[in-house]
């Protein structure tokens, strides 16, 4: 398992977004990451290195919710995502959190695969939640694992 690490510094929310938006075309605004960080949200990478990509924790009692992860455009498809996730779901563990959810957008099926292969199962869904262009909408899938 890949080790990641639990950002405190060094988090530039402009760099995040811009590095987001060349990666996919929904991405946080560098305000959203700024709204996080001030938030205290948890933010880990992989061996320190946010230029790999980076996956966003809000805690809630016992639980977790994972808001945001996201691998760099240049660093897709080599299984980083999966070892990101992996890794981060273990340090959570760790830290005695018991469940981890999420919304993933019903048209991302890598997105799907990735949670699936890792324990996540469909627990809900959002009708219409995300915006999808030209006035469109597209239902959330909520999914939940036990860690």
């Amino acid at each position: 398992m890949s080790s990641v690490v639990q950002l405190t510094e060094r988090i530039n929310p402009d760099w995040l977004s811009q590095q987001e938006s060349l990666a996919t075309p929904h991405f946080w605004s560098s305000q959203q990451y700024g709204d996080s960080l001030a938030a205290g949200h948890w933010f880990y990478a992989l061996h320190e290195a946010a230029e790999t990509g980076i996956a966003i924790i809000m805690p809630v009692a016992g639980e977790a919710e994972l808001l945001n992860i996201f691998i760099a455009k240049d660093k897709q498809s080599q299984g980083l995502g999966k070892a990101l996730l992996q890794g981060t779901m273990h340090a959570l563990r760790l830290r005695g959190i018991s469940r981890l959810l999420l919304e993933v957008r019903e048209s991302n099926q890598p997105a799907h695969k990735l949670y699936s292969s890792l324990g996540f199962t469909e627990c809900g869904r959002r009708k219409r939640y995300y915006p999808a262009g030209q006035g469109e909408r597209e239902d959330a899938i909520l999914m939940e694992a036990n860690l």
